[in-house]
């Protein structure tokens, strides 16, 4: 559908630019050629891996709340697959509940960000996760 064109390829677009962004320690997206999952997505998912990925800014914990605290045009919460982009730091809320090894284990690092990446301009997507890049400086 024209609505999860959108979706995959606006993800696709911020995968790529955030892995060149010097605030950016790791991208996960299956369908970066980086990724060490690209085989699988281009063989099960050929057309894009979705509109979910993940990265890890750097700084940690704190540059994590203050990244999420300044996004304008992403949505705050935890679920997935909205129209809207949506933006959560894991370690601050979802699973704050556990300590910081019990987070490792569970894949979830102090900068780790995890976004869903909606139907808007690609160029308002970009310039609000620079908001977010700028206030964690």
């Amino acid at each position: 559908s024209l609505r999860i064109e959108r979706h995959v390829e606006n993800a696709l677009a911020v995968a790529t630019w955030l892995e060149k962004h010097p605030q950016v320690e790791k991208v996960n997206y299956a369908s970066l050629a980086s990724s060490p999952w690209n085989g699988l997505a281009k063989k099960y998912a050929p057309q894009g891996s979705g509109s979910v990925l993940s990265f890890e800014i750097k700084g940690g914990i704190e540059a994590g709340k203050k990244f999420i605290e300044a996004l304008d045009i992403f949505s705050h919460v935890a679920n997935i697959g909205d129209v809207r982009s949506l933006a959560i730091h894991p370690a601050s809320t979802t699973h704050s509940q556990l300590t910081p090894a019990e987070q490792l284990t569970a894949g979830v690092t102090p900068g780790l960000i995890r976004l869903s990446l909606g139907l808007e301009n690609i160029n308002d997507i970009k310039a609000d996760i620079e908001r977010g890049f700028a206030a964690a400086k």
